[in-house]
């Protein structure tokens, strides 16, 4: 089963934010949460609070599972362009410099492994570190 958060209009733009998803993306959620806890970039913080949004989502979905036992992942998560807004700074000779304030939306979706992607991931960690 798999929960949906989205976070709407964040004023970052949206190429330094998908710095921040490519970070964690297919990575279980315990391990994303360290990963975001110690990332120096601004957005991280705010991608880590959607990762514990999405949680909260997931728990209240499945009430009766324990989320240690879930083995949750990140399944998606994608930045899109939000609003911009268009401010004008002087320039020189009369002119006018135009100044993008850029925003974002994310969007992610948490699911749980079934034991076949459990299995193939850990292959893919023993080749890793052959």
């Amino acid at each position: 089963m798999e929960a949906v958060a989205k976070l709407r209009n964040v004023p970052t733009s949206p190429r330094k934010m998908r710095m921040v998803a490519d970070l964690v993306r297919g990575k279980s959620v315990s391990k994303a949460l360290g990963i975001l806890k110690f990332e120096a970039n601004a957005g991280a913080a705010k991608v880590e609070k959607l990762v514990l949004s999405a949680l909260a989502n997931w728990q209240q979905k499945n009430e009766d599972a324990r989320i240690e036992e879930a083995n949750l992942y990140i399944k998606t998560i994608f930045v899109d362009e939000g609003k911009m807004l268009k401010r004008l700074r002087p320039a020189p000779q009369g002119r006018g410099y135009r100044i993008r304030k850029r925003s974002n939306h994310v969007t992610l979706v948490i699911d749980s492994m079934t034991e076949e992607q459990l299995e193939q991931q850990s292959k893919k960690s023993k080749k890793a570190n052959k």
